[in-house]
């Protein structure tokens, strides 16, 4: 990491915090079970948050990053929920339930493949996200936005999610935790939301491909109808340096 707030990707200087100014983006989130989910996790320094007995919350994300600091890309984030370790809820399940719902609780994200190359460069150097550069397309219809991702050549997945929400959410929360250099890190981002709605899960549509996600998603039990989706018409974030936990 560097010592400062300047980082240097592909040449060019980044200053902290980075700022998101306009970015749509949708997510589904389903229960899986606990023992694969668990097994996907690095390290011991956050732990499974579990939301009944044996099953976790696997949140599947798309981001159209329109503008920002990192450019106007396009972003698909695979992630599980989860608590530094030794943090337990005050109330088993229902209190991951209560933390998710207040934005409390924070997710390590599995997989983050991103189709710049700046982006990707900047997510590994200075959060430690995985990200790597691959083939992500938007297609959006008044009532549905569609993310096609190509994985190393090969069709990983297409997510199908309901747009509509008339919802203004401000100071909302988001949290991650990563690793780099080793360290366990956590990086949070203040976000204002416009346009933001849920919607039941039968009105999403998932299907999987081939390769390493299709086939890690597929030990997590999907395809199959989320809890829920939800989507953000406008959303505006600042990513701020990580900390070491």
């Amino acid at each position: 990491m560097a010592s400062s707030a300047d980082y240097m990707i592909e040449g060019r200087a980044l200053n902290m915090p980075c700022h998101v100014r306009d970015a749509s983006s949708g997510a589904a989130l389903y229960l899986v079970p606990s023992a694969p989910a668990r097994a996907l996790l690095p390290g011991s320094d956050y732990e499974l948050a579990e939301f009944l007995p044996g099953r976790a919350m696997c949140a599947l994300a798309i981001i159209d990053y329109k503008d920002s600091d990192l450019g106007d890309y396009n972003e698909v984030s695979i992630a599980l929920f989860v608590r530094p370790s030794g943090q337990k809820p005050r109330l088993p399940w229902v209190g991951n339930w209560l933390d998710m719902s207040r934005n409390k609780l924070g997710v390590h994200i599995l997989h983050l493949p991103v189709n710049q190359s700046f982006t990707c460069e900047a997510g590994q150097k200075i959060w430690g996200y995985p990200k790597t550069v691959q083939d992500i397309a938007f297609t959006y219809q008044d009532d549905r936005a569609t993310c096609r991702l190509v994985y190393d050549g090969q069709h990983a997945m297409t997510l199908s999610l309901p747009r509509g929400g008339m919802r203004t959410l401000k100071n909302s929360l988001m949290t991650t935790y990563s690793h780099i250099d080793g360290g366990a890190y956590v990086t949070q981002a203040p976000q204002n939301t416009e346009g933001f709605g849920t919607h039941a899960g039968a009105q999403t549509r998932l299907e999987l491909g081939e390769g390493p996600i299709a086939d890690m998603l597929r030990t997590l039990g999907l395809p199959r109808k989320p809890i829920t989706s939800i989507w953000m018409e406008r959303m505006t974030a600042v990513f701020g340096a990580p900390k070491a936990l």
